[in-house]
This record gives structure tokens, C-alpha cells and sequence, in this order.
């Protein structure tokens, strides 16, 4: 065979490793997954190992840090909701597996809203450090949240509500678009997954407890909460020029608002939601907010103590 015609073949079945979806040989085409799919699926998928876990992590609370947090912490999660925090937490404990079809399809569904292709792409490559990834691997970042990560991120680019403020925070990102000094430029991938650990302290914490109980529901408050989370962090990066080395320091007072404030972050993303929809034409604008737009500069009315190393996973 000519070199030319090696070259030819070469470059077409390149092309078809990105129509399948997956990449190599055994990869077939990954159809899109909603959330609420990919969340039956986990719903009756077996993560016995991983609830050995969560429950491994809760038998650890005892004695007089656990008196103290029952007499003068947060109100306990209500009974009926304590199997869907379990859930959510197990999945923060449960990796990758690329023999799992729906794993592969929530990671294809995530790049394609994200690029807008209606391409899949290789499971392996470059292009995930565009999507803010560390390296050619995305598995190797979920080790701190796990699928609950990728979940929290197919939730925010596939609901319609979010997908907009999504898109909007993934091109703020992206530094080359923006042409921005490179030092503006943050992971997105890697800042979704640290706001998921956010998230998930204030909920083991009992943070959570009180909103979860109104809406009686578990999952649904976490994705909002994460999504009310990034939407304060694209404020404050785009319109005080933050940087990467700020992320630490941002990261903590994000942190102590979630824990402290989540009601006003509610808040915050369904003026922001309705606005948006109402300048898409798609609904009535929304009222005025009562209170101005929380600045998070010396936010923290009260000294917390903040579990964990606030920075990029």
C-alpha cells in the first residue's frame, strides 16, 4: 500500500473512532442520556461496596462530637429522605467504569452539550483537557466525587434552566476564545468537581437538611445548590478578573456561603433562571430581588471551620 493511501486510511478511521462515540475497535455509538436516566440507573444499579462506605464514614461520628451536633447543629434529615442521601453519597464513592455503558454515555452527553458537536469522541485524548480535564483521562479526576461529579455536571448542561449559564461559564473558561492573559483561564471540569465537594460537605454536615426537608426531596437540592454555587463563581470571576491563583481563597467562600447561606444561593439562581428565560422569550420576566447580589467579599458572618484543603482537586 502507498504511503499516501496509509495516510488516507489512517485519517478515515479516525473519523469513524469519533462518530462512535467511544473510540477503538469495540466502541459503538453512544446515544445522549438525560439525568434522570442516568439516575434510575443508579438507582437500581448494585453499589453495595460503596454504601459499605458512606455508612463506614457515618459510624465514625460518635461520642460527644455527635452529641454536640445533635443538641446545637442543624436539623437531622427527615427519615424518608435519608435512602436518597445515602444514594448521592455512594455515588460520590463509585469510579468510572468503562465497561458500563450508561458511564460512557453521561461522559459522551457531557462533551457533546459542552462543544456543541453532534460527534462523540475517542474515550481517550486531548480534547477532554479542552473541556477542563487534567489530562486524557477524565476517570482519573473523578477519584474525589466520583460519578456523583459527572452526574452534577450532565444535570447542568443537559437541563434547560441551566444549560445557558453552563455554556456561558464554559466559555468564560476557555482562554483562547475569550483572548484573555492565560492566568484568566480556569478548568471548568476540574472547578465542577471541586464545587461538588462543596456541596457534598454542607450536605454531610446537615446543611442541607433544612431545604431538603421543604422540597422533600435530596438530589434535586444538591443539583441547585451546585448550580446556585457556580453561578456565584462566574460573577465574581468575570467581574473581579479573578484568577487561577484566587481559586483557593474563592473556593473557601464559596464554601462558607453554602454552608451558612444556602437558601440565599436558592434564591439567587431562580431570579438569575427566570431573567434568563425571560429574555429568551420563553417566560415572564422576574420580580426584583429583595436584597442586592451577594458580593462574597467578607461574606462569612460567622467563623467556620472548613473541612479539607479549599483548592482544585
Amino acid at each position: 500500500i502507498s504511503e499516501e493511501l496509509r495516510r488516507a486510511r489512517e485519517e478515515w478511521e479516525a473519523v469513524e473512532e469519533i462518530q462512535s462515540g467511544l473510540g477503538g475497535p469495540s466502541g459503538g455509538a453512544a446515544t445522549p442520556i438525560s439525568f434522570a436516566e442516568a439516575l434510575r440507573y443508579f438507582r437500581a444499579a448494585d453499589l453495595t461496596e460503596c454504601r459499605k462506605k458512606v455508612r463506614a464514614t457515618a459510624a465514625r461520628r460518635r461520642g460527644l462530637p455527635a452529641l454536640l451536633r445533635f443538641l446545637f447543629g442543624p436539623p437531622r434529615l427527615q427519615p424518608q429522605l435519608r435512602d436518597e442521601r445515602e444514594l448521592a453519597l455512594a455515588m460520590a464513592h463509585c469510579g468510572l467504569d468503562d465497561t458500563e455503558s450508561v458511564h460512557m454515555r453521561i461522559l459522551q452527553t457531557i462533551y457533546k452539550q459542552l462543544t456543541r458537536s453532534s460527534l462523540g469522541c475517542p474515550r481517550y485524548g486531548a480534547h477532554w483537557e479542552e473541556l477542563g480535564f487534567q489530562g486524557a483521562d477524565p476517570g482519573t479526576d473523578l477519584r474525589g466525587m466520583g460519578m456523583l461529579g459527572l452526574m452534577q455536571l450532565l444535570y447542568f448542561v443537559t437541563d434547560t434552566r441551566t444549560l445557558p449559564l453552563a455554556r456561558e461559564i464554559f466559555q468564560l473558561s476557555q482562554h483562547e476564545t475569550q483572548a484573555r492573559p492565560w492566568s484568566l483561564y480556569f478548568p471548568f471540569c476540574i472547578m465542577s468537581f471541586n464545587i461538588t465537594r462543596i456541596v457534598v460537605q454542607a450536605l454531610r454536615e446537615g446543611r442541607l437538611s433544612r431545604v431538603c426537608n421543604r422540597r422533600q426531596q435530596v438530589m434535586a437540592v444538591l443539583n441547585d445548590v451546585y448550580a446556585a454555587v457556580f453561578l456565584q463563581l462566574y460573577h465574581v470571576w468575570k467581574r473581579q478578573h479573578k484568577t487561577v491563583a484566587d481559586a483557593g481563597f474563592l473556593l473557601q467562600e464559596l464554601e462558607s456561603s453554602t454552608k451558612t447561606k444556602p437558601k440565599r444561593l436558592l434564591k439567587s439562581l431562580e431570579a438569575h433562571v427566570d431573567r434568563d428565560a425571560a429574555a429568551r422569550g420563553l417566560g415572564q420576566p422576574a420580580p426584583p430581588l429583595a436584597a442586592k447580589e451577594m458580593d462574597f467579599v467578607d461574606i462569612c458572618d460567622l467563623e467556620i471551620e472548613l473541612e479539607g484543603e479549599a483548592r482544585l482537586i
